[in-house]
């Protein structure tokens, strides 16, 4: 796998990132878990919870330089695009608020895929 050669400004806006994806993804699993139609946001609570562990654990990958950082944040990215998608759906400002921060994290996991 080799070393991590991603630059140390890519690195740190990824880890700054994810670790805000991964809080926005926290509150916004507890704000549905009060919404009126909370079993219609099933998968939508699942991928929350989904995208806020691998965020956390890219984060932590990418702090201790780990050879596998830049395939766990393709991951990653993929699982931010899928949580975006199911936030989406549902229109209060939580869910909204959480795609956005979801679609920036993957942007930036991509780019330190690269």
């Amino acid at each position: 796998m080799g070393v991590l050669t991603t630059s140390p400004t890519t690195m740190d806006k990824c880890i700054e990132e994810c670790l805000k994806c991964a809080r926005a993804c926290n509150e916004c699993f507890a704000a549905c878990l009060y919404e009126q139609d909370i079993k219609e946001r099933t998968m939508c609570v699942k991928t929350l919870t989904d995208c806020a562990e691998v965020c956390f654990q890219s984060a932590a990958m990418m702090s201790r330089q780990s050879s596998l950082s830049k395939q766990h944040c393709q991951l990653c990215a993929s699982i931010c695009e899928a949580c975006a998608k199911e936030c989406e759906m549902f229109k209060d400002k939580h869910c909204q608020e959480c795609a956005k921060i979801c679609r920036e994290c993957a942007k930036a996991c991509k780019q330190m895929a690269s």
